[in-house]
């Protein structure tokens, strides 16, 4: 162990309790079932309640977070949002709201934002501000997301986002907890891709109007399908694998080493694919075909199941990974349980 480690000490999911079936995504969509359930691989998604509001989901999970952790709020020294854009008012500061509703008076707060790649981002950017101010000792990050609000399931450039879905998640990390070791990151932006998917109107380009409501745009579109697929081929998978790799690499490890894999719920034969990259069996990942894509909060999620399950052990390499439109690939890897011995 070192006396700089930066260790999980839990974490915390808020599931919400509306679906969404594959039948019902099948009904709207016009796609038949078995196209939703064994290509998209959607069984159901979680859909947010009249409460379930972005910010607040966050809230429910960071008290799930702080019960498991016997964390007192007051020792928590910095709170970061990792929940989603599309929150409770359009221009606000979500992090400090939560800040406040958990009872973290000692800390200060804000919010940051990669699209599905949040998480992975904030945790690296937590350890990284933690060994760089002494100051920095407990970070909280929390946050929701429901970008399901946002889908059209007519408009078929957007099949491929038919999973989102909604749900709240949090993580404390701890400088000098020296069990669940947060160890190296990696990631990846390419800007090819900024502007390939966006919900058109709301902002200064194109702010909101009736016009803009009756011809849809405040849904998320695909503005160069053609383009995006091509350029998605290209990179994106090699670019998923690599962000893997390096993250290891930098941790110590090689592939061969990674006991789980916490992955976003994506189409099927892309989980799959990923999984035969690597060498893992299905039994060292979790297919999230009952939840949905909870955008940033998948990893969480799936580290929760993955113990329930008993598939993550002491002395494990974890590892969890992210893909985010814009584009943005990221990757940790965690030590899993208590470190050995003194270094």
């Amino acid at each position: 162990m070192k006396k700089e480690d930066v260790g999980i000490v839990s974490t915390g999911v808020y599931i919400p309790d509306e679906w969404m079936t594959s039948t019902d995504i099948a009904e709207q969509s016009g796609i038949p079932v078995e196209i939703i359930e064994e290509k998209m691989g959607i069984l159901k998604k979680t859909l947010p309640g009249s409460d379930d509001h972005t910010c607040q989901m966050g809230i429910y999970a960071a008290r799930k977070a702080l019960e498991k952790g016997n964390i007192d709020p007051k020792d928590i020294d910095l709170v970061i949002y990792i929940g989603e854009e599309h929150k409770e008012y359009p221009l606000w500061t979500a992090g400090i709201m939560l800040q406040r509703e958990v009872g973290a008076t000692n800390a200060w707060a804000f919010d940051v934002a990669l699209r599905c790649g949040t998480t992975i981002m904030a945790m690296k950017v937590a350890k990284d501000m933690m060994l760089a101010d002494p100051s920095i000792q407990t970070v909280l990050l929390a946050g929701g997301y429901r970008n399901v609000d946002f889908i059209d399931y007519i408009n078929p450039r957007t099949r491929f986002m038919y999973n989102l879905a909604a749900g709240g998640g949090a993580v404390i990390l701890q400088k000098g907890y020296h069990s669940n070791i947060l160890l190296d990151s990696h990631i990846i932006t390419d800007g090819s891709f900024s502007e390939d998917v966006v919900v058109a109107a709301g902002g200064t380009k194109n702010p909101i109007s009736r016009e803009a409501i009756e011809k849809r745009l405040n849904y998320l579109d695909v503005l160069d399908p053609e383009g995006m697929k091509q350029r998605l081929e290209e990179k994106s998978m090699k670019n998923f694998i690599e962000v893997i790799r390096r993250s290891l690499q930098k941790s110590g490890y090689d592939q061969k080493d990674i006991d789980y894999l916490g992955i976003l719920h994506m189409k099927k034969s892309a989980h799959d694919y990923v999984l035969r990259e690597l060498g893992l069996t299905d039994e060292q990942s979790i297919y999230l075909n009952k939840f949905g894509h909870i955008g940033q909060i998948d990893q969480i999620l799936s580290m929760e199941l993955a113990l329930e399950q008993g598939k993550i052990k002491d002395g494990d390499v974890v590892v969890l990974v992210s893909a985010g439109i814009g584009y943005a690939w990221g990757a940790n890897t965690i030590r899993w349980g208590k470190a050995s011995q003194e270094v």
